[in-house]
């Protein structure tokens, strides 16, 4: 098995191959504008997935996709000719879903601007269903009493545990004075 990073860095060569061989050698009037945007290369390096992405509409992105899949034996040997590994992983070619995904989240991000726009609207001229600072503060009327209050209430409770006098946590005392 080998290890990671060399299946990364090899991943990342075969995109740059693939990007330039596509640029500078496949002549297909039916690939269009074709974007390698990542590739990814199995643990043992035999096979390796090339995403894509195709500007245009439903019919483009087909054309492309026909002319990836014949190109494909091209591209391989030019990726085995100037990566130089002993066997030369096999391409698939996957159409990328990050620009769908992408449109799919700026939609929804739409939808929340909508929906924070009409809450915004409607709540223009309200007012608070109680105090519009619901907090007390020491210039009000009845704090210190209740500061005072809580204070008296906290030392009581914590004078009643230490009031008994005979403490039962040190045991070592009452051992030896018997």
């Amino acid at each position: 098995m080998t290890d990671n990073a060399r299946a990364r860095k090899l991943a990342d060569r075969i995109q740059v191959v693939v990007a330039e061989t596509l640029d500078r050698r496949i002549k297909d009037p039916r690939l269009g504008f074709v974007t390698i945007t990542d590739a990814r290369v199995t643990g043992d390096l035999r096979e390796a997935t090339v995403f894509y992405t195709v500007y245009g509409d439903d019919e483009e992105r087909a054309a492309s996709a026909a002319a990836l899949e014949s190109a494909k034996g091209v591209l391989r040997s030019e990726v085995g000719r100037q990566t130089g590994v002993r066997f030369t992983p096999t391409l698939a070619f996957v159409p990328d879903a990050l620009p769908d995904n992408a449109r799919t989240i700026e939609d929804l991000l739409d939808k929340a601007r909508a929906k924070d726009a009409e809450v915004r609207e409607v709540s223009t001229g309200k007012t608070y269903a109680g105090d519009a600072d619901p907090y007390r503060k020491p210039d009000d009327e009845g704090y210190e009493e209740d500061a005072a209050g809580t204070a008296e209430a906290a030392g009581a409770a914590g004078g009643a545990g230490r009031a008994g006098g005979d403490d039962d946590t040190d045991d070592t005392d009452g051992a030896a004075a018997k």
